[in-house]
C-alpha cells in the first residue's frame, strides 16, 4: 500500500488500457480521481471517478478541465499525462492532419496540462506529474515515425520540468512503457509484413515470457505518486519486461 490516501489526481486519457488501468489503481489507493477522454464517459467506469469529455490538444478544454478538478476535488495532487493516439506511418506517408492529430495529443496535450496544473502545484508547494512515455521514444518502431517523436518530446519536457520545478517542490517522472497489450499496441503489429509472425517475434524477446498488462504501469504510476519515490525525479522509467535489454539476436533461437 502507498501512501496516497486523501490525495487528488487528474488523469487524461483515462477511458481505456493504460489510463483506465492508472485512475482505477489510484482510486483504490484512496485518491480522489478526476479523467477525461475525447469521448463521452465510459458507462462502465467507477462511479467515484469524476469525468470531463476533454480534447487535451484543446487549451480552452484542457482550462476547463483543470478547472472542474479545482471545482470537484478542490486541487491537483498528482498529474498523470496518458492521453495520446497512435498513426502508423512513416514520414514520406504522414501528411499535415495526421501531424495535427498526433502531436496535438501526444505533445501538445501533455504540454497544455502541465502548463495549467503547474501553477496550482506551485502555489500549494508540492506536486507529482507522471507522464506516459515510450519505449518508442528511447529507439524507434518501424513504421511509427511521428509517435516515436513525440514520445521522445515527452521525456525530455519531463527532465525540463524536474530541473525547473523541482525546488518549488514538484516531481516530474515518465515511464516509459514496451508492448502493453491494448489497442494502440495491436494497431501496431497489423503494419507488419506479417503480423502473426511479428507478435510471436516480439514475445520471444520478453525476458518476462509475456507481454505487459495495463495494470503492470499502472503499479508503477501509484508508486511514482507516492511519498515512497520522494527522491525520484527527473527520470525516464523503462517498464518493457525485460525486451530492451536483450542483444538484437532473438533468443528463441538460443
Amino acid at each position: 500500500m502507498t501512501t496516497l490516501h486523501g490525495k487528488t489526481a487528474m488523469v487524461t486519457g483515462s477511458g481505456t488500457g493504460i489510463g483506465r488501468a492508472t485512475a482505477e489503481r489510484l482510486l483504490a489507493e484512496g485518491v480522489r480521481v478526476i479523467g477525461c477522454g475525447r469521448r463521452a464517459r465510459p458507462a462502465d467506469l467507477p462511479e467515484a471517478i469524476a469525468w470531463q469529455r476533454t480534447d487535451v490538444s484543446d487549451t480552452e478544454q484542457v482550462r476547463a478541465l483543470v478547472a472542474e478538478a479545482q471545482k470537484s476535488l478542490g486541487g491537483v495532487d498528482i498529474l498523470v499525462n496518458n492521453a495520446g493516439i497512435q498513426i502508423e506511418k512513416t514520414v514520406p506517408d504522414t501528411t499535415d492532419a495526421d501531424w495535427e492529430a498526433l502531436m496535438g495529443a501526444n505533445a501538445r496535450g501533455v504540454f497544455l496540462c502541465c502548463r495549467e496544473v503547474l501553477p496550482l502545484m506551485i502555489a500549494a508547494g508540492r506536486g507529482v506529474i507522471v507522464n506516459i512515455g515510450s519505449i518508442s521514444g528511447n529507439s524507434a518502431d518501424p513504421g511509427l515515425a511521428l509517435y516515436n517523436a513525440s514520445k521522445a518530446f515527452v521525456h525530455g519536457l519531463t527532465r525540463s520540468i524536474a530541473v525547473d520545478h523541482g525546488k518549488q517542490g514538484i516531481r516530474c517522472n515518465a515511464i516509459c512503457p514496451g508492448w502493453i497489450m491494448t489497442g494502440m499496441a495491436d494497431a501496431a503489429f497489423e503494419v507488419a509484413n506479417n503480423p502473426s509472425a511479428a507478435r510471436e517475434d516480439a514475445l520471444a524477446r520478453h525476458a518476462a515470457g509475456r507481454f505487459g498488462k495495463p495494470e503492470d504501469i499502472a503499479n508503477a504510476v501509484a508508486w511514482l505518486a507516492s511519498e515512497q519515490a520522494e527522491f525520484v525525479t527527473g527520470q525516464t522509467f523503462v517498464i518493457d519486461g525485460g525486451l530492451s535489454a536483450a542483444s538484437p539476436l532473438n533468443p528463441a533461437l538460443f
